[in-house]
């Protein structure tokens, strides 16, 4: 049998007469013969040819598929690799794909929170406080000093009805958003653009409870440990490099964050209320804070909302009113009159020591509205 041989110095083809000898493929051209062990050739049919080549050299022989068959028939201890033998690498690499959505999505997320509980406590606290050092570089206490204790002290009320693990650490912070959010090891934060926009301080307290059940039930956590999970997914698949493989693990990260942030965001919710009806407080400031907030949003087509209920991070507002109309009960302010104007004033332009807030600039972000830049969700769960 006749074939093109080319033996691995450079790219010229030599003729050469084929044929099997004693468990060996013989190969002779140029006055050279060489004998290839069955044992340690591999073979590639594809478009017509057979490629045949010897392990662990660059020599190799091309004939046409059908001459191979001729020369291989009796041969059972050679075996082609075909078009066939694409398709099913073809279909194991798609099972493969499937596997790892599989874990991304649901088991990630089902294993984050048993993994958040059995996380030791002190693991957490440290944790929180490196969080804690980084995010204050960059959104700074409000310099309000006896506002900030108005602030803790609601905490600790609130916190002595919650079976958290960790003691509540509240501040106001300068930042240009309206929100709130919880780090781990039981720092809350709540924003100066939030406590002006609260009307009153019972709004305020709605927001702390909120973030104070989130707290207790680590859902902070169980979001450090999905990213970890998507981080190792992310080296086994393509060895925590960078570019498109990398960002399409981070993607599917992010999406399998969505269900259960909506899931948390409610059950937060829920927690939140029970604190202030615990406490004796009114729970009316959770559905007037929602409100307000629906009221700045942008108006959508009913269709349209329904669709991006799936999308959003936190639960849909109109189903967050509706959830805490339904529950809400009549207590006491969560602050007197002058408490509240106390905490008001923690992060007003001229703070109670005379001297003014950080500014802080986000390039293309107007101050007040707009939210943390690289999603806050990401170190946080938020109002």
């Amino acid at each position: 049998m006749q074939g093109r041989f080319y033996d691995g110095t450079d790219a010229t083809a030599r003729t050469a007469q084929l044929r099997f000898e004693a468990g060996a493929l013989t190969i002779e051209a140029d006055g050279q013969t060489y004998d290839w062990p069955v044992a340690e050739l591999s073979v590639d049919v594809h478009a017509g040819e057979a490629r045949v080549s010897r392990r662990r050299s660059d020599a190799r022989v091309i004939l046409s598929a059908e001459d191979w068959r001729k020369l291989t028939a009796g041969q059972r201890q050679v075996r082609s690799h075909s078009a066939a033998g694409g398709r099913g690498l073809v279909i194991g690499l798609v099972a493969a794909a499937a596997v790892t959505a599989l874990v991304v999505f649901v088991g990630v997320p089902l294993a984050s929170g048993p993994l958040a509980r059995a996380t030791p406590l002190e693991y957490e606290r440290r944790m929180g406080e490196s969080y804690d050092l980084q995010i204050s570089a960059v959104f700074p206490a409000c310099q309000g000093e006896a506002g900030q204790g108005v602030l803790q002290g609601l905490g600790d009320r609130l916190a002595a009805q919650a079976q958290s693990p960790f003691p509540i650490q509240v501040r106001a912070v300068h930042a240009p958003m309206i929100n709130a959010f919880a780090l781990p090891g039981g720092h809350v934060l709540i924003t100066d653009d939030l406590i002006a926009e609260a009307e009153t301080p019972d709004e305020v307290a709605a927001v702390l409870a909120h973030e104070i059940a989130h707290v207790e039930r680590r859902h902070v956590m169980q979001s450090v440990w999905r990213s970890l999970g998507a981080g190792m997914l992310l080296d086994l698949i393509v060895g925590g490099g960078s570019g498109a493989g990398q960002q399409a693990v981070l993607l599917a990260g992010q999406a399998s964050e969505l269900s259960f942030g909506r899931a948390a965001e409610a059950e937060s919710d829920e927690v939140g209320r029970s604190y202030l009806h615990a406490a004796g407080l009114s729970s009316r400031g959770m559905a007037d804070f929602f409100e307000r907030m629906q009221a700045e949003e942008v108006d959508t087509p009913q269709e349209i909302d329904e669709v991006s209920e799936w999308w959003m991070t936190h639960p849909n507002t109109a189903l967050r009113i509706q959830a805490a109309r339904a529950a809400e009960r009549d207590g006491a302010a969560a602050l007197s009159p002058q408490d509240w104007q106390t905490l008001q004033a923690a992060c007003s332009a001229q703070g109670e020591d005379g001297r003014g807030p950080w500014e802080i600039t986000i390039p293309g972000r107007r101050p007040g509205n707009d939210p943390m830049p690289g999603k806050p969700d990401e170190v946080s769960q938020n109002r």
